[in-house]
């Protein structure tokens, strides 16, 4: 019976994504175990540890349909994990007590660490995927709104203009720093484990590095340089990456439903009929994707912080810490992959309205290029009296509601350094926007780099 967000049959797909289930569930969990098994008797085999017998016979039994589900949840129940019951059965199917010679020399958390990572690598290739997927659509409205003027915004009020262009590429930014953090975190983080009770692989005598650099290899995975079964700074980094990633599309989220609101109606989310309905106000349109985004970013950063509580562990095997991750791991990635869903569609059909931002610019009657104004009187005036002289006018100009422009015209001591035409140059939003252009191509240059090389 679902009975959480993530599993649950109404809600599922709104939380979290059917393909990043599928890399947590128990069979893919399971699947590694059995993978995980059936590589180390080959290597030990290969090695001369174990009979070449038993190896193919172990092998021969590691299969997923072999594994009775019902049975494994007993036994886990009552030994506490789910590797020794795994084994218990491959052990049970073999021939001859060949299965006597399964998990030779491996200790639970071994086989647990790197099945673990192996869910790791599929879930990062779906957040890469998702990744470069919302990179190109930024990269797309960057180059396309590169020029539209909007209210840059601070502290809730308008402050300068920037472009639409603008604020899509300093998110196109962010997404290119994390591409670039996932690049280098995935040859530290995908590091197989296999280490036995302590770490020493004390069990396997001399041939215990042999047979862990064998296996690593034959998992596609890096060989560690030490044991690291209470040394968790890998997982933990995993997590802070995450939230890093879920911070900015929390970010995107928080700009699109400010820009939603009634009074401001300058950036929607795609329309689909009925979408963001309200039951008792036909005229409502809220946002729907934006709110996912909100509530699973959220939780991300919860679960990076309890990824950074199970680091801190006891000994070489430690009491405790080490379950939070079987529980925050998962949750992590399915709640991120919800984020990253959500993000995709709403810049897919992301609706702009330029002429509304125009709008928007110009209902301060100007004041929105105050400090352009300022910048412009400063070599006649010096920095200080021109603003305390525009400050001045500004007041006049929130009260009266009378154009800047005609205000700083009529002023005796302005007028005498710059004409009308000038001043009507300096209160013209278009043309404060600063460096914006050529910072957007820089984002833009890169990214046309990126794709060009991959």
């Amino acid at each position: 019976m679902p009975a959480t967000a993530l599993d649950s049959a109404i809600f599922q797909d709104i939380f979290t994504t059917q393909a990043m289930r599928r890399v947590f569930s128990d069979e893919t969990r399971t699947r590694y175990y059995l993978e995980i098994e059936a590589a180390l008797a080959r290597v030990q085999a290969r090695l001369g540890v174990i009979p070449e017998r038993a190896a193919r016979e172990i092998e021969r039994q590691c299969r997923l349909e072999h594994i009775d589900f019902a049975k494994l949840k007993a036994q886990t129940e009552r030994i506490g994990y789910p590797v020794l019951g795994v084994v218990q059965q491959i052990v049970a199917l073999c021939a001859d007590g060949l299965g006597e010679w399964c998990h030779w020399g491996a200790t639970t958390q071994d086989i647990t660490d790197t099945a673990t990572v192996l869910q790791i690598r599929d879930a990062l290739d779906l957040v890469e995927a998702d990744v470069t997927a919302i990179s190109r659509l930024l990269a797309d409205l960057a180059a396309k709104y590169r020029d539209t003027p909007m209210a840059g915004r601070s502290n809730l009020q308008q402050a300068v203009p920037i472009t639409f262009g603008f604020k899509a590429a300093a998110l196109l930014a962010a997404m290119q720093r994390h591409r670039q953090r996932l690049s280098e975190l995935r040859p530290r983080v995908l590091t197989g484990e296999f280490a036995g009770a302590a770490g020493t692989l004390a069990s396997l005598g001399a041939d215990g590095l042999k047979v862990q650099a064998a296996l690593m290899e034959e998992l596609g995975l890096k060989q560690p340089e030490i044991a690291w079964h209470t040394i968790r700074d890998r997982i933990g980094e995993v997590g802070c990456f995450l939230a890093l990633v879920t911070g900015t599309l929390g970010k995107l989220a928080t700009d699109v439903k400010l820009l939603m609101q009634t009074e401001v109606a300058e950036v929607f989310e795609p329309f689909h009929e009925g979408r963001g309905s309200s039951s008792t106000m036909p005229q409502k349109r809220n946002p729907v994707s934006c709110l996912y985004i909100h509530a699973t970013t959220a939780l991300v950063r919860q679960h990076a912080a309890a990824l950074l509580e199970a680091a801190v562990a006891d000994h070489e095997r430690s009491t405790g810490p080490w379950e939070i991750e079987w529980i925050a791991v998962p949750e992590i990635f399915l709640l991120a992959s919800g984020a990253l869903a959500h993000s995709r569609r709403l810049l897919d059909g992301i609706e702009i309205d330029a002429e509304r931002m125009r709008a928007n610019l110009e209902m301060t009657n100007g004041l929105i290029v105050s400090e352009a104004v300022m910048m412009g009187l400063g070599p006649h005036l010096g920095r200080q009296r021109a603003h305390d002289l525009v400050y001045d006018i500004c007041r006049r100009v929130a009260a009266s509601g009378k154009p800047l422009l005609d205000e700083l015209a009529k002023d005796p001591e302005i007028s005498r350094h710059l004409s009308k035409s000038e001043l009507a140059k300096l209160t013209d939003p278009k043309n404060y926007l600063g460096l914006a252009g050529p910072m957007i191509d820089r984002v833009l240059a890169l990214e046309s780099g990126r794709a060009a090389r991959s």
